[in-house]
């Protein structure tokens, strides 16, 4: 009962009028002239096919502009009450057929209004004593209780045609959705834009944890190691908390720049880290407690800068990873710059019967070197320490695996 009394009480009927009236206003305009011009170049009388076919091919060749489809999808979204994004390509032959099919509906619900309403007048014609009226058909309207039958015809018509508008709103919004929506070209690119504000936001994600939480580890290290020789030592309370400060202003700066590149500002004027820095990062980790060594062989400067940062960060990562599960345990760095690969390795000794493990620091690293096409290695070498070993090539090339992640192998004992 409730979907039956639904045209009554939604908007469908009101705006399917107005839609089909647009319609068939819209067709006249074009068609008017197109008959007043066949009236004057043809010779005799204009065959009603010949008419007919140049009515439709006018009406069709409104939606050939560019600018057609789009005012078509808005009167759509206003009239039919749907949501069609904008339309950035033409669509030509659909929004031509668009327009062809919209005349035929519109003058479809137009004529069956025109019929309703001279139904309507039935009631008014039996009060007046009764004549013959034509409604499509002639229809004889008798006096006194012979007649008594046309108010309740006028009802029926009037509830026809409140369904008939309502009908034509559910067509016309399938068949918009079908020859006005966004084709195929339109929803490649809206998936390609998708997935580049997937990538963006992923990569902003990785930033902050990579730079976040290296600076929270290394400073949660440092302040309670400031803590406990604030009394007995306070050089080396001072040291740990300047180490603070400076991990603090370089966390600063990343997170300048990542919120930056989230408002796509223009570049600050700090640039991200490289290779270059990898002592400086060694250093701080230092500061906190931790005993480690890096060593770093061939030319750093001579990587790519895309290579050199994103393996900086890969080098922080698996540090940070290494003062949180294995604080106070021997941290060995490696960079070794070849010909065609960039070898990075980072280990240390288990403590606790842990590791670094393959929590979301790890799974961002193999992000990191699956979209630059190399190799991670993570896990526990033959003498219990966690091993990590990535490979990245200096030149482009595609992705190592097949399945699109990086290659990643856990070592055995």
């Amino acid at each position: 009962m409730r979907q039956l009394l639904r045209p009554f009480r939604g908007p469908a009927a009101p705006l399917g009028w107005t839609h089909a009236f647009l319609a068939v206003a819209g067709a006249s305009f074009v068609g008017v002239p197109v008959a007043a011009v066949l009236a004057l170049v043809w010779p005799g009388p204009v065959p009603g096919p010949v008419l007919a076919a140049a009515g439709c091919a006018a009406i069709a060749a409104i939606g050939l502009p560019k600018a057609s489809r789009r005012v078509a999808v808005r009167a759509a979204n206003r009239f039919l009450r749907m949501n069609l994004p904008e339309p950035v390509a033409p669509r030509r032959f659909s929004t031509a057929a668009w327009f062809l099919l919209w005349a035929f509906a519109g003058a479809a619900l137009m004529l069956a209004t025109a019929v309703a309403l001279v139904g309507m007048a039935l009631p008014a014609v039996w009060l007046d004593g009764g004549e013959t009226v034509t409604v499509l058909v002639p229809v004889e309207v008798r006096a006194g209780a012979a007649g008594a039958w046309t108010p309740a015809v006028t009802g029926g018509l009037l509830v026809a045609l409140i369904y008939c508008a309502a009908g034509y709103a559910a067509l016309m919004r399938r068949l918009a959705a079908r020859l006005l929506g966004p084709g195929l070209a339109e929803r490649l690119a809206a998936a390609e834009e998708e997935a580049r504000r997937v990538a963006s936001r992923n990569r902003l994600a990785r930033e902050l944890h990579d730079a976040i939480g290296h600076t929270l580890t290394t400073s949660t290290i440092q302040a309670a190691v400031a803590r406990q020789v604030l009394e007995t030592d306070p050089d080396s309370a001072r040291l740990a908390l300047a180490a603070i400060e400076e991990s603090s202003r370089s966390a600063l700066d990343d997170l300048d720049r990542a919120l930056g590149a989230l408002r796509e500002e223009p570049a600050p004027v700090t640039a991200a880290p490289t290779l270059a820095d990898l002592a400086r990062l060694c250093e701080r980790a230092a500061a906190a407690g931790a005993a480690i060594s890096v060593r770093v062989k061939g030319a750093p400067e001579s990587v790519p800068q895309a290579v050199s940062r994103e393996a900086y960060r890969i080098a922080q990562e698996g540090i940070t990873n290494a003062l949180r599960h294995a604080p106070g345990a021997a941290v060995e760095v490696a960079a070794e710059v070849g010909e065609a690969l960039l070898g990075l390795r980072v280990a240390n000794p288990v403590t606790g019967g842990g590791g670094s493990g393959y929590g979301r620091g790890l799974e961002g690293m193999a992000e990191r070197v699956r979209l630059l096409g190399g190799t991670l290695e993570a896990g526990r070498d033959a003498e219990g320490r966690w091993v990590l070993e990535v490979a990245l090539p200096l030149r482009p090339v595609r992705a190592a695996s097949a399945d699109g992640s990086a290659t990643r192998r856990t070592f055995t004992a």
